[in-house]
């Protein structure tokens, strides 16, 4: 996943699979067994996230402002 990513329907797609990929590790955590470690990369998963939503959503604004 290093490309760039810069159209919108790329981006879209792109914060899909990452949070696809969230679930699916949530998924697997066994809540018997999870540590403060596991709780910490869920969160650090979710920053990551949120961060490139950020990113992204600056990308569409300006593309907003520049179609007008």
């Amino acid at each position: 996943m290093g490309n760039a990513v810069n159209d919108k329907e790329s981006q879209v797609s792109y914060l899909k699979n990452r949070f696809n990929m969230f679930m699916e590790v949530l998924d697997t955590i066994d809540p018997e067994s999870t540590d403060v470690e596991d709780i910490d990369r869920l969160i650090s998963m979710l920053d990551d996230l949120e961060l490139k939503y950020e990113v992204f959503k600056k990308d569409w604004e300006k593309a907003d402002q520049e179609e007008k």
